[in-house]
């Protein structure tokens, strides 16, 4: 139980710093009041996890602590949800109701097909 503690907290560090690196590097490349950071952080986790899942589904054997570093740590880690959610309340409060109807639309929506296209992608 201990090593599997440790697998997802190393993890999840790992995914964490990931996030805060592609996020602040793609915010300052795409400066927007639309959060990019998080969408392309958003979307990449769920093509990440698509992946490693359709990979599973596949046959290719992933040690039940792999899947866990992967998915719950890794994947866990990188990815934004609560951020993208608080975002979205940020933009709520103020008139920018088409950037929120746009960024929660398109997080939805392209993260399930990229989810779709990570499972797709191992099909091959």
């Amino acid at each position: 139980m201990i090593t599997k503690l440790v697998l997802v907290a190393l993890g999840s560090g790992l995914g964490g710093v990931c996030r805060w690196l592609l996020s602040k590097s793609v915010h300052v490349s795409w400066l927007s009041v639309f959060p990019w950071g998080t969408f392309v952080v958003n979307i990449l986790g769920c093509l990440a996890i698509g992946l490693i899942y359709g990979l599973i589904d596949r046959g290719v054997s992933l040690s039940e602590n792999m899947r866990l570093f992967l998915t719950v740590g890794f994947c866990g880690g990188f990815t934004t949800f609560s951020t993208f959610m608080h975002e979205n309340y940020l933009l709520f409060n103020t008139p920018q109701f088409i950037t929120i109807a746009l960024y929660a639309g398109l997080s939805f929506f392209v993260g399930l097909l990229f989810v779709y296209l990570g499972y797709l992608i191992t099909s091959f």
